[in-house]
């Protein structure tokens, strides 16, 4: 039985995909880096220091890893401040909501920075309704590795057969099911060119999924 419900961030609970976009492209920009659409693809659901890891390695770049993260979170965190019109994804917060009423266990494993997760979480009031947040940033490997997702397991109240993962990504995906954790693929209008065919389920949106729909699973 289901006791545990793992969710990811970003195109799962809020769109920063597009502030995130933006950050990294302006930064590009600066360090005079043609990184095609293609690659940038192959770089979601990484954490920040494992792009720039990449980067560097792809682009022989001399600058310290951790200054490109410093000058990209400045970017990032300047264009969340600013954009208005930042919302959490469709039907997202009444399935958190309801599965929270139900006694389930809630969980955050993301990529994103400990500061990213604090100001969506803050912006949203989400801290309420979960256990534990999980950041990327405290993992030497990103997603497609299983590590954050065996960390997030071992958090919960129930053996990690009884955890379910909510992912957008085709790393996030492969990282939870080789953490051995049933996955359920949500399909993000915000996250393009994403393969989700690993998924054990997927949705297109979170309307109508809710408690009872997990149960269902029978995981």
């Amino acid at each position: 039985m289901i006791k545990t419900v793992i969710f990811d961030m970003d195109g799962v609970i809020v769109d920063t995909e597009p502030v995130h976009h933006y950050a990294y492209r302006q930064h590009f920009k600066e360090l005079n880096i043609d990184v095609s659409d293609e690659m940038y693809a192959t770089l979601t659901g990484n954490s920040t220091r494992n792009v720039f890891q990449k980067l560097k390695e792809n682009f022989n770049l001399s600058h310290d890893v951790e200054a490109l993260i410093l000058r990209k979170r400045h970017l990032f965190n300047e264009a969340f401040d600013t954009k208005p019109d930042l919302e959490l994804i469709a039907g997202v917060l009444p399935l958190i909501q309801d599965l929270h009423s139900n006694g389930m266990q809630l969980i955050l494993a993301s990529s994103a920075s400990k500061s990213t997760i604090s100001r969506v979480f803050n912006r949203f009031n989400l801290h309420q309704y979960f256990t534990d947040t999980v950041s990327g940033e405290d993992f030497p490997k990103s997603k497609p590795h299983p590590a954050i997702f065996l960390h997030a397991a071992s958090l919960s109240v129930a053996p990690k057969s009884s955890c379910v993962v909510i992912e957008d990504s085709t790393n996030g995906i492969a990282a939870a099911k080789a953490a051995g954790i049933f996955c359920i693929g949500y399909h993000s209008e915000n996250s393009k060119d994403q393969d989700l065919s690993q998924a054990d389920f997927l949705i297109d949106d979170f309307s109508g999924f809710g408690f009872e729909e997990l149960m269902g699973f029978g995981v």
